[in-house]
């Protein structure tokens, strides 16, 4: 009976072991494919939700990898209140069409991208793999195929008590300046959504005449515009200028 019992918990164990196995891949292929048409798209606003199906599947990752904790804080925080705060920027820039990329300093744009993009791979990848790698690794030999739990991925009895005391003790600097990227990027989608004129849209009145205005008090012995001249040298000052055709009646 015992060994019956064993038998299916180990079934049980392995089929859900291989179900979090798919869950993890199909979640990171969505996030993968959001984070990619999120960067791809023009148009602001389907950018801005491809960014929250991200968010979402990043949460799931985190509840795949036994994190509970930060998977409700990714949805509550960002795919909530941040996303929240940028569609209602990009809606209150009236952001409804679709804008063309200016040739201008398209290549130091490029350039800049890629530069700051290998940066953030280098410093991601000396944080994360390096630490779990090679044979000086804090999963080294001493941790590895013995059952032992590797260095700094012991189990912890509060999720949230460990995250608190990392975030506020080793990873305080990276904090603020995560603080700083964020007002970073809410500044940078209000400046990719500001809503910009077209070329054939703008009218460059600098080069246009101004329509003469009549004087409102002309010079002595001059008529003002738009009035005709007076008897000795025209009519009563404001009487209508007689038109063409009246002067052909008159010389009839």
């Amino acid at each position: 009976m015992s060994a019956t019992l064993a038998q299916l918990t180990a079934g049980a164990e392995s089929a859900g072991g291989a179900a979090e196995f798919w869950v993890f891949v199909v979640a990171g292929a969505v996030a993968l494919g959001s984070a990619i048409a999120m960067v791809a798209l023009r148009h602001a606003v389907h950018a801005a939700l491809m960014l929250v199906v991200n968010l979402f599947a990043i949460a799931v990752l985190y509840a795949v990898m036994e994190a509970q904790f930060l998977a409700v804080i990714q949805l509550i925080v960002y795919a909530g209140a941040i996303m929240v705060l940028f569609l209602f920027v990009l809606m209150l820039l009236g952001v409804a069409r679709e804008q063309p990329v200016t040739a201008g300093g398209h290549a130091v744009h490029t350039a800049a991208s890629l530069g700051l993009g290998a940066v953030l791979f280098v410093g991601l990848f000396a944080a994360v793999a390096v630490p779990f790698i090679g044979p000086a690794s804090v999963c080294g030999a001493a941790g590895q195929g013995d059952g032992l739990a590797c260095a700094g991925l012991s189990a912890v009895d509060s999720n949230v008590t460990e995250v608190g005391l990392s975030l506020f003790t080793d990873f305080v600097w990276p904090f603020e300046v995560t603080s700083a990227l964020l007002v970073i990027a809410a500044i940078g989608a209000v400046v990719l959504g500001r809503r910009v004129e077209q070329p054939g849209d703008l009218i460059d009145r600098g080069g246009q005449a101004r329509p003469a205005l009549p004087d409102a008090h002309p010079p002595a012995g001059e008529p003002s515009r738009g009035h005709a001249p007076d008897a000795a040298g025209g009519g009563a000052v404001g009487a209508a200028a007689p038109a063409a055709g009246d002067d052909e009646e008159v010389g009839r």
